[in-house]
């Protein structure tokens, strides 16, 4: 081969080479993760969504990418967010943070399948028209919500027994509300305590409201179930450790924050199977079919050095059903 054709067919082959690397990473699918919180609040679901995906045999940068958007939330950024991801047109929607950024996605598109990950009843939120049939193109995954709050009382009571009043957090604005406030109500009067309802659904209140508690003075507080207070783990986990109260709230992110206990749904599971829906989506199964699951796993998380700090002493007992001590 003459050297002039030699060069002429390298250069040829150089030249089609990007075009055929464009061609392989056009083929790949896309996942749009997109969550009302932040990054770093989501760190530890992305990980586990990872797995998920993974049990389906999809690893991102190798035959799977994943675009993330973050409301931080401001939830007004959703509804353009979602937009983003279907003119990105991503081959599956997972939601996370909030029933509002599902919502926000389902008013994006009605094609592109959305998995969700959610607290309550996503049928009587009207997310999906049946847990076994959802039906449309939506399914995903749902977490222990209103049950586990008189839990969460019991646990400060077996903690805390000498104190005659519980401060219970709660969002007027969530569905929910009524049914928790009475839950609790019940659950103290059994145990012989009283109830002191504190409502907070913005930043200013929910200060006032842990102040509130410390006057009262109640001798713990129960925070309840609600999209916004998910969004601010951390925060009241800060705010608990700020104004040197015993606190319990479900997520893992609260004690480590500074919360006295957390106990709910295991956000490793849920976060696990909505990726292995979506795994599952992306090899072809339709949505609607998929049934709805529940995180059954419930965690018990104790932060020893807050319990010591508040100068409680926690039972063997209860250490020894804790799911992590964090020291």
């Amino acid at each position: 081969m003459r050297r002039r054709q030699f060069i002429t067919l390298l250069g040829g082959a150089a030249a089609a080479w990007p075009l055929a690397a464009r061609a392989q990473q056009v083929s790949v699918p896309v996942i749009g993760y997109f969550s009302g919180r932040s990054a770093a609040s989501d760190r530890s679901m992305v990980a586990a969504f990872r797995v998920g995906l993974s049990e389906t045999g999809y690893v991102e940068g190798k035959n799977v990418a994943i675009e993330f958007r973050w409301g931080d939330g401001q939830y007004e950024r959703l509804p353009s967010l979602a937009d983003e991801l279907v003119h990105r047109r991503v081959s599956v929607i997972a939601t996370s943070g909030s029933e509002l950024t599902t919502r926000a996605a389902m008013a994006a598109t009605q094609e592109i399948p959305i998995v969700f990950t959610v607290g309550g009843d996503p049928v009587r939120s009207g997310l999906v028209a049946s847990l076994n049939q959802p039906g449309g193109n939506l399914t995903g995954v749902t977490t222990v919500d209103v049950e586990v709050a008189p839990k969460r009382l019991e646990l400060m009571h077996e903690l805390i027994p000498s104190t005659s009043t519980v401060a219970v957090l709660v969002n007027p604005n969530r569905l929910t509300a009524p049914a928790i406030t009475r839950d609790l109500d019940a659950t103290a009067r059994t145990l012989g305590r009283r109830i002191h309802v504190l409502h907070a659904s913005n930043e200013r209140e929910i200060n006032a409201a842990f102040a509130d508690a410390v006057r009262l003075p109640a001798g713990a507080l129960v925070i309840g179930n609600s999209t916004y207070y998910n969004t601010r783990a951390e925060e009241l986990g800060a705010l608990a450790e700020q104004n040197a109260l015993a606190t319990i709230y479900q997520f893992r992110e609260f004690a480590a924050a500074g919360g006295l206990l957390s106990y709910g749904s295991s956000i490793t599971e849920a976060y696990r199977i909505s990726g292995n829906y979506a795994g599952r989506i992306l090899k072809g199964e339709k949505p609607g079919g998929l049934p709805v699951r529940q995180a059954t796993k419930l965690e018990l998380i104790v932060n020893m050095k807050i319990a010591k700090a508040l100068g409680i002493t926690l039972p063997p007992s209860l250490l020894a059903i804790a799911d992590e001590v964090i020291a």
